[in-house]
């Protein structure tokens, strides 16, 4: 009897090993299937995903707050759900990882800043109360530079996030959190936000997919303002079928928002993803190509992919965008001026870190935000400042939002030629951490092939397309016209089919 009972536990260990096994290779898409059909419960989802926490981030840094009796409890409503023969929603008991300048009123916000290093906010923002009526549950928050500021997630005010192929390098910013949390297989999709490419940057340099939706699909009532007029929520996963699927979800109108656009119809994001690409018509830009600077190795890559498209019976054509050389300058601009106008209201009086022993209400205002915000974030208020006040509006800020309107003219010329652009996200792989933190003009040209769709208002998705020789993980983006992720979608679904970069896992996290 001792003898049939051991076997048995030898077998059930096995089966919960093979299981596990199973889960880390597993796509969201395939994990909601296998949920709703009850060949896995939300529960063991879950504590599969909290374990990988528990093993990787300590090293990678990936998230701030690891939310696993929330998580706990709403997997076990799931599974009640699943059980009376109810339908959850689309995304029923899938974990999800939430960059942390999005209001949750289950867990702090602290927009990786010491300022807020406190602060709970008393309500949800929208993309939460969406993923939470699909049936999703928000496994933590995660790591991102001060306020969104930044492109390597060294400038958070609370800890450095690595990247998962080579911990001794950035994973990008500022969504980092959010990336590796997905490459390390801590979380099978994350959200994060993107402003000047800081959600296409760290899919690149973690080996994963990330979108940046159109401006107004998705809604910002919630997040945390950086550049309110470049600012815009996107889902990162393993592949394009992750993205469509939670784009399904978090996309559509809201009220609360003035920017969020009302279409007339719903789109479903995963329902044209098997159309095939023949035919369509994809741009390289010659501008991009021109630069100075570009790594070999993802010249190398870049041209591999257009030869996937091209055998996919897609037609390359080259276009030009004549004022990107312009786009790194009018966007520090435009967004810095964003920032100092956003952050005016963080002074010690209203909410957040408050200086403990002033001398006067001027000290309130000034001691707190010295000691309340990181360099970076101080580096892009005075910034900002300076290009909005008297004497230098015109000269800058003014001219800036004119070089915009000539960015975005750019772009709806090329759209009357192409359906897609092709384009590197980055000219160089992820580098080492502290190689450019103290260098802000080179660090901010890690941006330079992703700012333009912010200042256009297009969609940008950014797919894994190779490997160095270091093995570290090249990126490749495909922009969109307005409200068209869905070709985006299925362009990159097309590639990933005969591709297999998107299924590769670091080994830090087999």
């Amino acid at each position: 009897m001792d003898r049939f009972l051991k076997c048995r536990e030898c077998l059930q260990t096995k089966k919960m090993k093979n299981v596990i096994e199973d889960i880390l290779k597993m796509t969201a898409t395939e994990l909601v299937k296998d949920i709703k059909t009850g060949k896995l419960t939300a529960r063991q989802v879950v504590e599969f995903y909290l374990r990988q926490i528990e093993r990787c981030d300590r090293e990678m840094g990936a998230f701030i707050s690891i939310l696993d009796d929330h998580a706990r409890t709403d997997a076990d409503k799931i599974d009640s759900r699943i059980a009376a023969g109810e339908n959850p929603g689309p995304l029923s008991g899938l974990p999800i990882a939430i960059k942390d300048n999005m209001c949750t009123d289950f867990a702090p916000t602290t927009c990786a800043s010491k300022i807020l290093i406190d602060y709970r906010p008393p309500y949800n923002a929208h993309v939460v109360e969406q993923l939470q009526k699909a049936g999703a549950i928000v496994i933590g928050k995660t790591n991102l530079d001060e306020f969104a500021m930044g492109s390597s997630t060294e400038n958070s005010g609370i800890k450095i996030t690595r990247n998962p192929w080579a911990p001794d390098r950035v994973p990008g910013g500022s969504s980092g959190g959010s990336g590796v949390a997905v490459a390390a297989r801590m979380a099978p999709v994350s959200l994060g936000s993107d402003t000047g490419g800081s959600i296409r940057l760290p899919a690149a340099f973690c080996g994963i997919c990330g979108l940046k939706p159109t401006y107004g699909r998705v809604s910002r009532y919630g997040l945390v303002a950086y550049g309110s007029s470049l600012d815009q929520i996107g889902p990162f996963g393993c592949d394009a079928r992750d993205i469509a699927l939670v784009l399904n979800t978090i996309a559509g109108y809201d009220h609360r928002d003035s920017t969020s656009v009302p279409l007339e119809h719903a789109a479903d994001f995963t329902a044209a993803m098997e159309k095939p690409i023949a035919g369509l018509k994809i741009g390289i830009v010659k501008e991009y190509h021109a630069q100075g600077g570009i790594d070999p190795e993802i010249t190398q890559a870049i041209e591999q992919a257009i030869k996937v498209f091209e055998q996919s019976g897609a037609k390359i054509i080259d276009v030009d965008l004549p004022h990107t050389d312009y786009a790194v300058a009018c966007y520090y601009l435009v967004a810095t001026a964003e920032a100092s106008s956003n952050l005016a209201r963080y002074d010690g009086v209203h909410y957040g870190y408050r200086t403990p022993n002033p001398t006067d209400y001027i000290d309130v205002y000034s001691s707190s935000r010295a000691e309340g915000f990181g360099d970076e974030v101080k580096r892009r208020i005075m910034l900002g400042t300076y290009v909005l006040s008297a004497g230098y509006y015109d000269a800058y800020y003014l001219k800036a939002l004119k070089v915009r309107t000539l960015i975005k003219q750019d772009f709806d010329k090329v759209f009357e030629k192409v359906d897609v652009i092709c384009a590197p996200v980055a000219p160089t792989p992820a580098f080492k951490i502290g190689e450019k933190v103290n260098d802000p003009l080179t660090m901010y040209l890690s941006d330079i092939f992703t700012i333009s769709a912010n200042l256009a208002g297009i969609p940008a998705l950014a797919i894994p397309c190779g490997f160095t020789n270091n093995n570290l993980p090249i990126g490749l983006q495909l922009l969109g016209k307005h409200f068209d992720e869905e070709t985006l979608l299925r362009t990159a679904w097309d590639y990933q089919k005969k591709t297999d970069f998107h299924r590769q896992i670091p080994e830090m996290v087999k």
